[in-house]
């Protein structure tokens, strides 16, 4: 059974940090792209980062230079550090696995409140 667990988030003031993290079981992450997607309230979900089985990465406009994907495939963990956060980062942050097939965690809540 695969199983994505994200963990990290929280209620941060602008300007603060969170590192979010994506553990994986049932799959091999190695092969699979790995990406963070976001959805806020009444918005759709929207692409943040992701990073390809050769380390390849790619970020949303917006989080361009705050935001950095990265993973460690012994220990089947994908993490997205956040930087200067801003109010407008405030949403569920759900971890993607594409490999042929989709699999989606359950997703973390990121407040970004003063």
């Amino acid at each position: 059974q695969v199983q994505l667990v994200e963990s990290g988030g929280g209620l941060v003031q602008p300007g603060g940090s969170l590192r979010l993290s994506c553990a994986a079981s049932g799959i091999v992450l190695s092969i699979y792209r790995m990406a963070w997607y976001r959805q806020a309230p009444g918005k759709q979900r929207e692409l943040v980062a992701a990073i390809t089985s050769a380390i390849v990465t790619d970020y949303a406009d917006s989080v361009k230079g705050r935001f950095t994907i990265s993973r460690n495939n012994v220990k089947n963990t994908v993490y997205l550090q956040m930087n200067d956060l801003k109010p407008e980062d405030t949403a569920v942050y759900y971890c993607n696995a594409a490999y042929r097939i989709n699999y989606w965690g359950q997703g973390t809540q990121v407040t970004v409140s003063s």
